[in-house]
């Protein structure tokens, strides 16, 4: 069995075969890309994430055997190969939502979206012009954090979290892990060759008491190995 999808450079991909139906009868969700802010019909506030890890991760427990609901901000990516459900959103107020109706029953939720910290708290229904004043001062309020909330459920999905760091990583990622209650977390150092926008990634996994390192590789042979890994600790989790 083999399945494929756009990388996001418009060339087909050829998964690595890995079919071996690890997560066979789950029921995983994925968010990914980024949220748009809007302040008016014509800006909004964003950031560079493209989508590709997370497409690239639905794709793999597609092929897993999982059933997968792909919750995707504003990107421009084919579907994955053999996913359930695709939800497109934009802001983060209309991914929380989504999010939290898809992880109903589900057994994983792999947080890999990169959610909009702050949203402007008055939009405008028309272009802001310029004035002669100088630039107009934007009033900022918090998003709803979706990976605590999910976490927060009782009964709850074996969560996985992401972080993008520019520094400190392991560190960081050690707190995120904790403060949110997280089963596993995923942490990458973000910088012009990995990360953020680029075909290839080099992370860090943390878990309750362990850590391994997964080199520098395309995004579709790292969701791979997330995947697999994701399986191992999900299915030693259920017969703990």
């Amino acid at each position: 069995m083999s399945g494929g999808g756009d990388d996001g450079r418009g060339v087909h991909v050829k998964s690595s075969g890995r079919d071996s139906a690890t997560l066979a009868g789950a029921r995983v969700v994925v968010n990914a890309g980024p949220t748009y802010e809007d302040i008016d019909p014509v800006r909004f506030l964003g950031n560079r994430s493209s989508g590709k890890m997370g497409f690239a991760i639905a794709e793999a427990a597609s092929l897993a055997g999982a059933e997968v609901t792909l919750v995707a901000g504003p990107v421009a990516l084919a579907t994955p190969a053999k996913v359930v459900l695709r939800v497109d959103v934009r802001s983060a107020l209309q991914m929380r939502d989504a999010v939290l109706e898809a992880v109903r029953g589900a057994d994983i939720f792999i947080a890999t979206a990169a959610v909009a910290d702050w949203r402007v708290a008055e939009y405008s229904s028309h272009k802001i012009k310029k004035g002669t004043r100088g630039a107009r001062a934007l009033e900022l309020v918090e998003n709803p954090d979706i990976l605590a909330e999910v976490a927060a459920l009782d009964p709850r999905p074996f969560v996985v979290g992401f972080a993008a760091e520019t520094e400190r990583v392991a560190e960081r990622a050690r707190k995120k892990l904790e403060r949110k209650k997280l089963d596993m977390l995923v942490a990458n150092l973000v910088d012009e060759h990995v990360g953020i926008g680029a075909d290839d990634n080099a992370v860090e996994l943390f878990w309750p008491g362990g850590s391994e390192a997964l080199p520098r590789a395309s995004k579709l042979e790292i969701a791979n190995a997330l995947v697999a890994r994701i399986a191992g600790r999900f299915r030693a989790g259920r017969h703990a």
